[in-house]
């Protein structure tokens, strides 16, 4: 494992001290200078503080079982016990404990529910908030299928990290039969399941995007106004101060990307509710069923702009190509017009091939910010227990490069 030291990155521009050492003076010109909603500054902020001082090390399983056994103390008013934890593998950013809650009634009764402890590592693929993912799966509990939230830890009180609490959701990511890939890139639904899931994907997002989300639920999220472009512009913020704190080399294509996205800021005509990574891969399936059981990885939703979301789902890395090889399906499901046109008519909402275009640009500069610059920094800086995969997604964001390359050669 790496020690942070000053040698173990490139310095950009002079800021290499600061990138490895961040001062608090620093951190606070990154807040003047990229200004987004208070919850994310809040995380980045924790990022570089803890950047020095926190390596990743082992978190035992009876480590992790305290930190509930106190939370859970002070959620129940019944007696309780935890039993048969165990890791479960899978995803690139959270550690995750499975385990079983046994609630004890004051007749005496006993049930058992199955829980999932998602918890942040020393530094994540992507740094988000566990607040708003426990307000977002509680928001969308009855709209779509989603685990349970019981309980969270966001600043990390009770756990080495900041956690929360959820239902243990059943079902795969994958038909049991398809090719095995790294976070449900290019998986391939047969015919079997094509339709009947592809339905699913197409109305799970239309729901998601009319839900009326006004209320005070969502407390950890600043509102985007409508008819104008501050939600992306957060955005935009949040991301070029990503690359800023974390990139270890300039890349002078994402240079430019930076100043057309913001260049070309659209209005926002309807302001829903985004999942943040709504692809194949994050969602889970019964196989006899063919119901959609669970959508999980909710840590990147966020309030703006329908077409984030469906770029971002139609975007050529979580595809494939038809058994004749004559079309990209989208996730696997569906022709890219197809996915739209269902969309519109499941929604009631327009879709703009412009704004698709700017969103899939700004997706394909995200992606980069998160696999060329935060990835590669929690592994060199040895804080991940997934540094293989991160590796991983380091690699993969090279032909997102080119991806975008091609994009903005067609507009430009």
């Amino acid at each position: 494992m790496l020690s942070v030291n000053k040698n173990n990155f490139q310095g950009i521009g002079g800021e290499a001290a600061n990138k490895d050492f961040p001062s608090q003076a620093w951190i606070e010109s990154l807040c003047e200078k990229y200004p987004c909603e208070k919850e994310l500054e809040k995380i980045l902020n924790r990022k570089l503080r803890r950047r020095v001082s926190v390596n990743f090390s082992p978190v035992s399983l009876e480590t992790l079982c305290d930190g509930v056994g106190k939370l859970l103390a002070v959620q129940l008013n019944e007696p309780f016990e935890i039993k048969n934890p165990r890791w479960l593998s899978g995803g690139a950013s959270k550690m995750q404990m499975a385990f079983d809650l046994e609630r004890r009634s004051p007749q005496g009764g006993a049930t058992l529910v199955p829980l999932v402890l998602r918890m942040e590592p020393a530094a994540s693929i992507v740094e988000t908030s566990r607040l708003r993912e426990f307000q977002l799966l509680a928001e969308m509990k009855g709209v779509v299928p989603v685990p349970e939230v019981f309980a969270v830890d966001p600043d990390g009180d009770f756990f080495p990290y900041p956690a929360l609490i959820c239902g243990f959701a059943k079902g795969v990511t994958k038909p049991s039969d398809a090719e095995s890939r790294v976070s449900g890139i290019g998986v391939t639904f047969g015919n079997q399941f094509r339709d009947a899931l592809g339905r699913q994907f197409v109305e799970h997002l239309a729901k998601i995007h009319t839900y009326d989300w006004r209320g005070e639920n969502l407390g950890a999220f600043d509102i985007p106004r409508i008819n104008s472009n501050q939600g992306v512009e957060w955005k935009i913020n949040l991301w070029q101060r990503v690359w800023e704190e974390d990139a270890r080399e300039e890349i002078p294509l994402l240079t430019f990307v930076a100043h057309w996205l913001r260049k070309n800021m659209p209005p926002i005509d309807h302001v829903s509710i985004l999942h943040g990574d709504y692809r194949s891969g994050n969602f889970l399936f019964d196989e006899e069923s063919l119901e959609i059981t669970a959508w999980l990885d909710w840590e990147g939703g966020h309030l703006g702009d329908r077409h984030d979301d469906l770029a971002y789902a139609a975007y050529s890395s979580w595809g494939c190509r038809s058994e004749d090889g004559k079309s990209f399906l989208v996730c696997g499901f569906m022709p890219e017009a197809e996915f739209y046109e269902r969309y519109e008519k499941a929604s009631g909402l327009s879709v703009d091939k412009k704004r698709l275009d700017y969103y899939r640009i700004f997706n394909g500069y995200k992606m980069c910010c998160i696999g060329l610059a935060t990835a590669y920094r929690a592994v060199a800086g040895g804080k991940t227990h997934q540094d293989i995969a991160l590796t991983h997604a380091t690699a993969v964001c090279y032909p997102i490069l080119d991806d975008l390359r091609k994009t903005l050669e067609a507009i430009v």
